[in-house]
């Protein structure tokens, strides 16, 4: 199971088009990206991208009121039934048709959707096993036009349903006798939200040109009453009766027939009506400032409306009071959403990819995330593994942390649309090039940009490279064809390394010489020495166009990637091609709508625009213009796996066959730009244009993988493509991976070592089972004074084994101490054997770091705060003793001297720590 790679996360992406929600408890938000679903964890700081996705984008999330369950819908109206819990899908449904909202009922037995000009009523799904988990109870009609909204009420007795007719439709979800339907007018544009009022039948609605009409109800939720059955049902009805009544006669008392009430009480009685109490607006600013989303809060009365310019207001009602008011930005907020207790509120810009959860009551953001406004292009793993680094056409540079999948820092100096990112082996410096003609690097330190590089003439550049020691910097030119070095300590252009006659595809340091490998679409490769004149060792040959090149781990390799489709593994010290891999029938490039060639011929122009080796050298990963990812085996040269890293037909270059359903007599159905115009009903005008714009502004984007990346630990690559920056990994996985198993081999018996105190054969026996809980549990049973002697004791093989385990643990566990002392006995008494292997155990070494380092730098911040507080305690308990000695004698003048003079020698008062400080630090 060394390739078994699962999809683990995605970043880059944190909300794109659809509903937000929040969790039960109020805690996480529930964002739709592209076609999948990511939960943000905003107590603990955490992203999730749940491992499952849609065949198009996700137009509407419903979540259960328990937080279970969840109903994902896509564009063409296919559903998932999601498991929160288990995070797998538990059933499939089609709702034969587009649907635009889902609501479930707040006791969770029902919930709604609206599809077309039509609400539908669906049991939901219980906790048993059932056969079909979506059973259709009700068709509701009434509206004229496509239903926007649905709410329900507090006892799940009725639901109101908003339209694009201008019209509220409050419904019944029994069969009430006074209450079937009740159409509410009094809006001049489609309905956006409309609200129930907490325990009540009052309602507010919301249309899109910002007027908002309170309803009022004469009859309350208790006073709805049931209809009384008819034909068969109500024969079945009072025969049950009869036979109470016979079972009853001995006894006197009254029966009351269910469903009926007496002619006085039916006068009494009416029918349900409603009347409008006052009628708002919103401070509208320009024609095309329209309402786009709202959610109301029931129990703390907020209102919370978001507007086409960004602006959203936050209302009390009923007295409809301004709160506050804010601007996120300028373009259309898509969605809103309030948490359970109603501090936190979430907004989407779907135009920025942003999402916001916004604190109102202390007026702070809670979260505040956004993904590249463009395509990523490029992206470098930091020497740990611990950061991602990703270039996008956008001009920015961001910085994710792989363990929140959260991005804490974003560079905007560059003007122009960044092209290659990469960091230097300290992993505290990022460098990037771009096309506005400028090589840049940031310290991670500081988060600030501290060198700029630029050419003598303005030029593109199109990659960048960094050696292995830091201190040379090249980039290489577009348009110019030239390689320029500069020196990271001064600043100052060193040379510029002509040669080729095309553009700079790709460079690459060896890792372990200072040799430069530069490709081009001249057909050549070249390496160049930097120690001597930087003259060209070698050159080269290529059959076609070089896109990509990249040095193997330990610079004993050099792979190149060319238009042809091939990848060609050369030995940089002789300049002798040692292997080839044909990739163009694994690539698989998709069709295109518009294509009017078959997939199969369209994949012969395509070709692999990226490489990267694995963390061991043994593997390679190739990928580009397809939605395929090739892993191949470099000694056998043989495709090993194919990863899909999407399934969503939203995007172009998906379909492999031509769909004949949209090929008329007139042409391909696709060069229709339908729905161009508008944009979830706000209009999209051109500069200066009033009415008639038949411009088209549809855009499909094409599904690509610009960018790929081993992970310096080997246990997950990630990739930059149309959805986002995906991450696959290994310990995503739940697969039972045993190692030398016998039937000897089992939990049992390894609990029975460790009952007999023979922990050398249980946490063998434990590995060779490789249940992750089970090796657990043998690890920590060992009592700490004995680890030297188990440690000196285990065989080679299991030595690296549980180094891996170890890696692994460190950032889960809170053994901290534990796990440390392991570690050092491992490597004080296996070090020297370890060494012969270095080069295999590389990846495990570093991972190794990666954890010590996390937590070093939170035991760091720790330690740094205590000195302080040290210091601070000191001082003061230093400066009230003088001041109290000082008082004493009657010497109030000295006192108040004093006191600079204290604040002075803060330092002083350091030696009277003795070892209390090194203690801390310890």
């Amino acid at each position: 199971m060394k390739f078994a790679y699962r999809f683990s996360n995605l970043l880059g992406t944190v909300y794109r088009r659809g509903n937000l929600n929040f969790t039960c408890d109020g805690n996480s938000v529930i964002s739709p990206v592209g076609n999948r679903v990511t939960v943000f964890d905003l107590k603990n700081n955490k992203s999730d991208t749940l491992p499952l996705a849609t065949r198009f984008n996700v137009k509407c999330v419903g979540l259960s009121p328990d937080g279970r369950l969840a109903i994902i819908v896509d564009e063409g109206g296919a559903a998932l039934l999601v498991s929160l819990v288990c995070r797998s899908v538990l059933h499939h449904f089609h709702f034969k048709g587009s649907v635009h909202s889902i609501s479930f009922s707040p006791d969770g037995r029902k919930f709604v959707v609206t599809k077309g000009n039509i609400a539908q009523m669906y049991h939901a799904p219980g906790k048993k096993r059932e056969f079909n988990a979506f059973v259709l109870d009700k068709t509701y009609f009434g509206p004229y036009d496509e239903t926007t909204c649905i709410d329900w009420t507090d006892d799940s007795r009725c639901f109101v349903v908003g339209s694009k007719d201008m019209s509220t439709w409050v419904f019944g979800a029994e069969r009430w006798d006074n209450l079937i339907y009740y159409a509410l007018g009094g809006h001049k544009d489609a309905i956006v939200a409309c609200f129930f009022e907490s325990n009540s039948l009052d309602l507010y609605s919301i249309s899109q040109d910002g007027a908002l009409c309170v309803w009022q109800c004469d009859t309350l939720p208790e006073d709805l009453r049931l209809k009384a059955p008819t034909g068969w049902k109500a024969d079945l009805l009072r025969r049950q009766e009869q036979e109470e009544e016979e079972q009853e006669e001995g006894d006197e008392r009254e029966t009351t027939i269910r469903g009926k009430a007496t002619p006085a009480e039916e006068e009494r009685k009416g029918k349900v009506k409603y009347s409008r109490l006052a009628k708002y607006f919103f401070n509208k600013e320009g024609d095309f400032n329209n309402l786009t989303a709202a959610a109301y809060h029931k129990k703390v009365h907020l209102l919370v409306t978001g507007f086409a310019s960004g602006i959203f207001h936050l209302h009390e009602l009923p007295e409809f009071n301004l709160i506050h008011s804010l601007s996120i930005s300028d373009q259309r907020i898509s969605s809103v959403a309030i948490n359970s207790s109603g501090d936190w509120i979430a907004f989407g810009c779907s135009g920025l990819g942003q999402l916001l959860v916004w604190e109102w009551q202390s007026e702070s953001y809670v979260l505040k995330q956004q993904g590249h406004f463009n395509s990523m292009v490029s992206l470098a793993y930091s020497p740990d593994g611990q950061y991602i680094v990703t270039g996008g056409d956008d001009g920015k540079v961001k910085v994710w942390n792989t363990l929140s999948g959260f991005c804490f820092i974003t560079f905007t100096e560059h003007s122009s649309g960044v092209t290659g990112v990469t960091f230097t082996t300290t992993g505290y410096v990022i460098v990037t090039s771009s096309m506005d003609g400028t090589v840049r690097a940031f310290d991670l330190h500081r988060y600030r940009n501290f060198r700029t590089f630029t050419s003598p003439r303005p030029t593109q550049f199109s990659c960048v490279a960094v050696d292995s020691s830091g201190e040379i910097v090249s980039a290489g030119a577009q348009d110019s064809f030239e390689i320029f070095v500069w020196s990271m300590q001064t600043g100052r252009l060193l040379d510029v390394l002509s040669g080729h006659e095309g553009p700079i595809s790709g460079l690459c340091f060896n890792p372990m010489k200072s040799i430069l490998a530069s490709a081009s679409w001249d057909k050549t490769v070249r390496l160049w020495d930097m120690f001597d004149s930087w003259r060209t060792k070698e050159t080269l040959t290529l059959t076609s166009d070089a896109l990509a090149v990249t040095f193997r781990p330990d610079g004993a390799e050099l792979a190149v990637a060319t238009l042809n489709s091939q990848i060609t593994f050369w030995d940089p010290e002789t300049a002798v091609q040692t292997g080839s891999i044909e990739g163009r029938h694994d690539l698989k490039a998709g069709r295109k709508e518009l294509d009017k060639i078959t997939a199969k011929h369209s994949a012969k122009g395509k070709a692999f625009t990226t490489l990267c080796y694995s963390a061991d050298g043994q593997s390679i990963l190739a990928g580009g213009m397809s939605k395929f990812v090739c892993l191949y085996h470099i000694r056998e040269q043989i495709l090993v796996k194919r990863f899909e890293l999407s399934c969503n037909f939203s995007l172009d270059a998906m379909e492999e066959f031509l769909n004949r359903r949209k090929m008329t007599e007139f042409g391909n159905l696709a060069l229709i730009d339908q729905d161009a115009g508008e944009e979830d009903g706000v209009a999209i005008p051109l500069p200066g244009v009033r009415k008639g714009d038949m411009s088209s502004r549809h855009f499909k984007p094409e599904i690509r993988v610009t960018s790929l990346s081993f992970s310096p630990t080997g246990r997950c690559w990630a990739a930059t493509s149309t959805e986002g920056l995906l991450i696959f990994s290994l310990d995503a996985r739940m697969l039972f991976d045993p190692y030398e198993l016998d039937t000897s081999v089992t939990p049992g018996q390894v609990r029975e070592a460790l009952r007999q105190r023979e922990f050398t054969r249980a946490i063998l026996m434990a590995f060779r089972l490789n249940e992750r809980t089970l090796t657990q549990e043998a690890l920590e049973a060992v009592p700490w004074a004995e680890i030297e002697v188990i440690s000196a004791s285990l065989p080679q093989l299991y030595v690296e084994k549980l180094l891996e385990f170890l890696a692994s643990s460190f950032e889960v566990s809170r053994h901290l101490e534990f796990y440390l002392i392991w570690t050092q006995k491992l490597l004080m008494l296996h070090g020297q054997k370890l060494k012969s292997r270095s080069g295999q155990l590389l990846p495990t070494v570093q991972f190794l770091q990666k954890g010590v380092q996390r937590h070093l730098d939170d035991v760091a911040k720790l330690c740094d705060w205590n000195r302080y507080n040290i210091r601070y305690a000191l001082a003061v308990s230093r400066q009230q003793g003088m001041k109290r000695t000082l008082e004493d004698a009657g010497l109030e003048k000295a006192a108040e001297t004093s006191d600079e003079d204290a604040e002075m020698s803060d330092d002083d008062s350091l030696h009277l720590l003795g070892g209390a400080e090194d203690a801390v630090l310890a």
